[in-house]
């Protein structure tokens, strides 16, 4: 297995800011932290980029005698000088104590109990409970998967339970510190993805954690340091035993975000593409064999991320479509029935991923018709829920070969109201003949 290549930039230069405490912080540290190994940092992150809601969330918490804080990707990124897109809240508040606090908070959740505290324009900022690991959970074992995260804990517990070191960093919005237990800062200026603790338990406890680091090393163009990917590489096949809700929805997010051509790289280069999507991999694994279909993929995922940076990621079934053009393409090639060929390969990713039945659906649907569509005919499509898509769809595809997108402008132009699809009673199949086999 080949390793990423080294064509990250360097690291920026940051200053210093691990603080030297006198005796009053010496005191402050020994009430509120106690001997956990923390490191705190003094810092001085862009205001302006800080939400007001959720400081408020913050300070009224803290008015009211609980610890909170600024947790995980919001404090990553705005260290990392780029704009967050959610703030997250951890507090020793439980869910009950936040929702006697905002008049506006609904708690959701029955395993993992969450408070969402609710403002205007739909916004929600989300307020967890401290946690732990189980004990249950610490004891040695061959099958380390987690399978229950919901016992409330301590603010250096929640951290050592998240996944890498940069997404563990909490911020005290009242002193301008960032709270360290596991070395995120160190990684924030090194830019590298690492684990807190060994990679192979982690991994063990939760796959899931592979596409991840995946997703946050192509989003935050950062590394991922060696032995962590050795981990990745080595503990692949535990992907299979992950929820597959959780693997559609992960894969999703890689082609969401503007970073979908390098995610898909490491999702192959790393071997998990193979455990999930094997017969897109083999594709990749053979691209001089398969006409330069690798070549091909990669354009299709250079243009979701143009469309992502220039108006926003496309819909998600045309995203699908473009990652599954390739096999979906040698499945229905010269075959007497391509709807039905079609029907079975989807078949064999709902059933390995979880892929809904309404995107599995609708990619079949809107790849038989992208010829038609390619010569500006949208057909039964006009007045359904997959027109937008179905025009996302075609727009990848022209922009990956290359060809001008003026006619994908025209046909939205010219697109009326959109109804919904009614919802068929059963999934209906092409033909009723007998389901081709499977192929292996």
């Amino acid at each position: 297995m080949r390793r990423p290549k080294d064509s990250l930039p360097p690291p920026p230069e940051l200053p210093n800011f691990t603080i030297e405490p006198d005796a009053d912080e010496l005191r402050h540290i020994e009430e509120r932290y106690g001997d956990t190994g923390i490191t705190r940092h003094a810092v001085t992150l862009d205001e302006a980029r800080i939400d007001q809601d959720a400081a408020r969330v913050v300070r009224r918490l803290e008015k009211a005698g609980f610890h909170a804080y600024l947790v995980g990707g919001c404090v990553r990124d705005l260290l990392l000088d780029r704009a967050p897109k959610d703030f997250d809240i951890a507090t020793s508040a439980r869910p009950e104590d936040v929702r006697q606090l905002f008049r506006n908070c609904r708690v959701i959740g029955r395993r993992f109990r969450l408070a969402h505290v609710l403002f205007g324009g739909g916004k929600i900022v989300e307020v967890a409970t401290f946690r732990r690991k189980p004990q249950e959970e610490e004891e040695e074992g061959e099958d380390l998967l987690i399978r229950n995260d919901n016992v409330f804990g301590e603010a250096h517990e929640d951290a050592l339970r998240r996944d890498f070191t940069i997404n563990a960093l909490f911020y005290d919005l009242e002193r301008r510190q960032v709270l360290d237990w596991c070395g995120g800062m160190a990684d924030i200026r090194g830019r590298v993805i690492r684990t807190i603790g060994d990679p192979t338990v982690r991994f063990r406890e939760d796959p899931v954690r592979i596409l991840r680091a995946i997703k946050f090393a192509a989003r935050l163009d950062v590394g991922i340091s060696p032995e962590v990917y050795e981990s990745m590489v080595d503990n692949r096949g535990e992907l299979a035993r992950a929820a597959r809700p959780r693997i559609f929805e992960e894969i999703s997010r890689l082609l969401r975000g503007g970073a979908a051509h390098r995610s898909m790289w490491l999702l192959w280069e790393s071997g998990a593409m193979g455990v999930l999507l094997p017969e897109l991999a083999a594709f990749l694994d053979d691209d001089e064999g398969n006409a330069g279909a690798g070549a091909r993929f990669y354009r299709r995922m250079g243009a979701i991320d143009r469309l992502t940076k220039e108006r926003g990621s496309p819909d998600d079934l045309a995203s699908w479509c473009a990652l599954l053009a390739e096999p979906l393409l040698e499945y229905t090639t010269g075959v007497r029935d391509p709807q039905a060929a079609a029907l079975e390969l989807l078949d064999l990713v709902v059933e390995r991923i979880a892929m809904p039945r309404r995107i599995a659906d609708g990619v079949r649907r809107i790849m038989a018709v992208l010829p038609k569509l390619a010569q500006g005919r949208l057909g039964r499509l006009a007045r359904t829920e997959l027109a937008a898509p179905a025009l996302d769809a075609l727009e990848l595809e022209l922009l990956a070969r290359g060809r001008p997108t003026d006619m994908v402008h025209t046909m939205r132009a010219e697109l009326g109201p959109v109804e919904p699809a009614p919802e068929p009673r059963h999934r209906p199949r092409p033909n009723a003949g007998p389901r081709p086999s499977r192929r292996h």
